[in-house]
């Protein structure tokens, strides 16, 4: 990186860092000497570096590892308490000798981490910033009895953790990584995925996948220090993806982590299943003439529309649509509803209402050629307003480009009620068409101004007849494979409770009511099974935005 470019990010983050030292140094002259050496380093990083992704993380990253040196040089030559006698208190003196001092040293800052937010502040204060314990006490607005009491008995705990060799579990050399992380309900201001995005927030969790941890004991299973494990919990708590309990922290969300023998035993159950209800389906639609309805309106094309004439969609792209539609919203009195979507959801502070599932599969694991596998699959998702609903399967075939995943409530109320007053009012204005266009829900052709159209490109039902109609060709095929499907879902359902933690395994009972039915795994299926026999084809590049969108009447 140049000089001049160093220079301004330093600049934007002067007064950043004089805050972050001044609250940790014990006063304003210390503050300074500690900001002007987080400068000094950063600025020197900056220049011998030409990949700096986040110009923040890498300042910050400089700035703790300056505040550690901070604090280690300053314990080795406080007036007060030197560290020397810190760790003849703390420790037994004969344990370390001259050459490990270091090594004393480093411990001592590590078992620190593991103790309570208060004993931490209060011993850090202490014994690293040489502040008096009446003066710590006002700080924190206790009892002065308390601070003593505080530093006994982390003295005590301190000596145990020096004097003991902490274990870690496989994680601290292995650990696991999420391969699918998703929700079943609505989603927030925020999406699960935002929560355990890193590294470490997946490992906390999958830790505590089958019986409650302490926060201490997390740590030690990943290798950590306590303190970064402290505040990721308390994240994860506050959204609702680990729970509290007496003896720690239990995850609130189901982790799959199938054998290769589950995954093998659900694509077979899948693809018996839908192959029997996805080839009588298409035959249905196809030979009953239903895809020429009139009440089935699509204006997709792939070239421009004309200015004369109105397009129609074809077999292949309404298939892509209905298919999928019929196959998730039929046959819904047939379904086992014993358990509630209210009883096992989660609230989400962000407003979200949903159940979050996450997937770990070995690397290792050997799947047949053909598993069907479900890329960048998003849905069933849908939303409506009083008149209208907007249904909509995201997939490897689509093209959405940023608008990629599941439906944004606020598109979805905007685009309904475009479409509501098209009806009405037979126009909208330019910029609400160019909104429509950009997202693949429209097409547009002329001048504005003068001779102009639009057609919309996604799948409409024009009323509940038709609606109805679709739905009873589903509803008659599942009626006459119910007992098979029962039969083939049968020990699957029984492999997938027994492999989940059995506080979680009502959560599960009530998503395996949807085996069949609203299930993106059978509707997946359904697709590729029709795909493969090629009854339906691979969708143009210019399909690709409208793909698998309906609007249907409530």
């Amino acid at each position: 990186m140049n000089r001049q470019e160093a220079e301004i990010i330093i600049t934007e983050y002067l007064k950043p860092i004089f805050g972050f030292a001044l609250k940790r140094c014990k006063n304003e002259q210390d503050a300074e000497d500690l900001s002007q050496e987080i400068v000094f380093r950063a600025f020197r990083a900056l220049l011998v570096k030409d990949d700096i992704e986040d110009a923040g993380k890498f300042i910050w990253a400089i700035a703790h590892n300056t505040l550690s040196n901070y604090y280690r040089d300053t314990a080795k030559n406080t007036v007060g308490v030197p560290l020397d006698d810190v760790a003849e208190t703390l420790t037994d003196p004969d344990a370390f000798g001259e050459d490990d001092e270091f090594e004393a040293i480093r411990r001592l800052q590590s078992e620190i981490a593991y103790l309570s937010k208060l004993q931490r502040r209060i011993i850090i204060a202490y014994y690293f910033e040489n502040r008096k314990q009446a003066e710590i006490a006002k700080e924190l607005d206790i009892p002065l009895g308390t601070v003593k009491w505080h530093l006994f008995e982390a003295k005590k705990e301190l000596k145990r953790g020096m004097s003991t060799m902490r274990k870690t579990s496989e994680l601290k050399f292995n650990p696991i990584r999420f391969c699918a992380v998703g929700i079943n309900g609505s989603s927030g201001s925020k999406s699960a995925t935002d929560y355990l995005r890193s590294a470490l927030a997946q490992n906390i969790c999958y830790c505590v996948r089958n019986r409650a941890k302490s926060v201490n004991e997390i740590a030690d299973d990943l290798g950590v220090s306590p303190v970064f494990v402290e505040s990721e919990v308390e994240a994860l708590e506050e959204f609702g993806l680990l729970c509290s309990r007496k003896d720690g922290y239990i995850v609130n969300f189901i982790i799959s982590e199938p054998e290769a023998e589950l995954l093998k035993m659900k694509d077979e159950m899948y693809k018996r299943a839908a192959s029997l209800f996805a080839n009588d389906l298409y035959d249905e639609l196809t030979s009953s003439g239903l895809l020429d309805d009139p009440d089935i309106w699509c204006g997709q094309t792939d070239d421009a529309i004309s200015l004369t004439e109105s397009p129609r969609g074809d077999h292949n792209f309404l298939l892509w649509a209905l298919i999928p539609f019929i196959a998730a919203r039929s046959g819904e009195a047939l379904m086992d509803e014993s358990i509630k979507f209210e009883e096992v959801a989660t609230i989400r502070p962000d407003g979200g209402h949903n159940i979050v599932h996450a997937t770990v599969v070995d690397d290792s694991i050997k799947l047949p050629k053909d598993y069907v596998h479900m890329r960048n699959w998003c849905g069933p998702m849908w939303g409506g307003n009083r008149t209208y609903c907007l249904w909509q399967i995201d997939s490897e075939w689509s093209d959405r480009g940023e608008h990629h995943g599941y439906i944004l409530a606020d598109e979805t109320q905007r685009v309904l009620s475009l479409f509501d007053r098209e009806i009405e009012a037979g126009v909208l204005s330019k910029d609400e068409y160019a909104f429509l266009s950009e997202r693949g829900y429209v097409k547009t052709n002329g001048d504005y101004e003068g001779n102009f159209k639009s057609a919309w490109q996604i799948v409409i039902l024009a009323n509940n007849e038709i609606k109805n109609k679709l739905l009873s060709v589903g509803e008659k095929l599942k009626i006459k494979y119910s007992e098979i499907f029962d039969e083939i879902k049968k020990p699957y359902v029984a492999a997938v409770l027994e492999s989940v933690p059995a506080h979680m395994r009502k959560v599960k009972e009530y998503e395996l009511q949807f085996v069949f039915h609203s299930d993106g795994w059978f509707l997946l299926h359904c697709i590729v099974a029709l795909l493969n026999n090629g009854r339906m084809h691979s969708p143009t590049e210019g399909q690709r935005k409208a793909l698998t969108t309906l609007i249907f009447p409530n």
